[in-house]
């Protein structure tokens, strides 16, 4: 049971609050995963939410509390983007002013998203290069402007709005026996986890982060919330440096596990969710069900249910997710390959070396002058990860030098 004075939420009066406002997303049964995983996996498809993200439960839980003097001096937030749409979207709706701060590398889908939502009632600052950098920027103006600050998760008005999803998943599902839940901040996990371990305390809640900004992982490791010094922002609506100081304490009584899934592997999932099920997931909103391969012994049988937290992905983003995917499914490989000093060795290399499904996808000679003498760098595409075996001994019997690139990463970001 969750102590009052770490959640005080009721979840159920608040969606009747926001009802109006915010849709009630259907959760779907996926046949093709549950198959696959022998369970009965549902999709809680906050994808489908108003602005496409589960964010604007808690953003309009809070701004429609506010006082009427408070709302007449306008709202501040900071986002990566969901949340920030959720503000703009409340504004419009609450009628109040909104001062809007965005890293600069957000996608300029979600910027662009953000401003129709807002319809004239946000003004959008982009600063900084990660969520913790464009924070600090957002609070001092708030503070500055008499303004009054929207947190992304950690304020517990917030939390209470991020707790309706778990109020509607208990009502269309009551069995549910296990809930995948994507962890940033911890407000989402915060509020549905706990909402749900009070109405079913034998429910299990499995917390999952992108494996390049494990906030909340290390600081359930820690013991308290902690700063890391760099994080992979990829998976943008789940990159932040630290864990809330009020979901922590959540966090830390409700998860049942807290798992770390490479970014790669998000990738995957993104492209067969889209494939597959003609579902549009941004990196965070499919870390779910990427992590089913993670936990799939402990879900054999159960009725588990996968939040798809949110559906804004950039169409210019697909390539790099293509591309993700490859290199973590061993489908892609580059090399450093010195080509020997005769006629006809690249020919050679395409007719002799290269398999049947072996595909060249890159290639350049590194040096700007001598180039046809010097090493080239290339890239080189599998149909079968086994095969990139194959390809490795046919390199050395017919021997052409080679460097691996891959696992080198120094090297791969400089060339690749």
């Amino acid at each position: 049971m969750i102590a009052a004075e770490t959640f005080k939420s009721d979840p159920v009066s608040a969606l009747k609050r926001i009802g109006n406002v915010v849709k009630r997303t259907p959760l779907i049964f996926n046949q093709r995963l549950s198959e696959r995983y022998g369970c009965n996996i549902y999709l809680k498809r906050e994808d489908l939410q108003v602005v496409r993200s589960y964010k604007l439960r808690g953003a309009y839980n809070m701004i429609s509390q506010l006082e009427p003097q408070d709302l007449e001096k306008g709202v501040v937030c900071a986002s990566a983007g969901n949340h920030a749409q959720g503000v703009a979207y409340s504004c419009k709706k609450m009628n109040t002013r909104g001062v809007i701060f965005m890293p600069e590398f957000t996608p300029r889908q979600k910027i662009g998203q953000t401003r129709m939502f807002g319809n004239g009632m946000v003004d959008i600052v982009l600063v900084g290069d990660t969520f913790d950098d464009c924070l600090k920027d957002a609070l001092q103006y708030a503070k500055a402007n008499g303004m009054t600050f929207i947190p992304p998760f950690d304020d517990h008005r917030v939390i209470e709005g991020q707790a309706t999803v778990g109020v509607e998943i208990l009502n269309e599902l009551p069995d549910a026996e296990v809930i995948i839940v994507p962890v940033g901040g911890g407000g989402l996990a915060a509020g549905v986890g706990a909402y749900l371990k009070q109405e079913r305390p034998g429910i299990r809640i499995i917390g999952v982060e992108p494996e390049g900004a494990p906030s909340m992982f290390q600081a359930l490791k820690a013991g308290e919330p902690v700063s890391l010094g760099q994080i992979n922002r990829f998976v943008d609506g789940a990159a932040v440096k630290s864990a809330g100081l009020l979901t922590f304490p959540i966090c830390r009584e409700i998860l049942d596990e807290m798992l770390l899934i490479p970014e790669g592997k998000v990738c995957t999932s993104i492209l067969k969710l889209y494939n597959e099920d003609a579902i549009v997931a941004e990196p965070a909103g499919a870390l779910t069900v990427a992590a089913l391969d993670f936990c799939a012994e402990s879900i054999k049988g159960k009725n588990v249910v996968c939040v798809v937290s949110g559906g804004n992905n950039d169409i210019e983003r697909m390539q790099e997710i293509k591309e993700l995917s490859l290199l973590y499914e061993g489908l892609k490989h580059y090399f450093v390959i010195r080509f020997p000093q005769r006629p006809g060795a690249l020919k050679r290399f395409v007719n002799d070396v290269l398999g049947p499904n072996d595909d060249i996808t890159r290639f350049e000679f590194i040096k700007k002058n001598q180039r046809e003498s010097g090493p080239a760098l290339v890239g080189i595409e599998l149909k079968s990860a086994g095969d990139y075996k194959f390809l490795l001994e046919r390199m050395d019997k017919h021997k052409f030098e080679f460097k691996e690139i891959n696992n080198d990463q120094t090297l791969f970001e400089y060339l690749v």
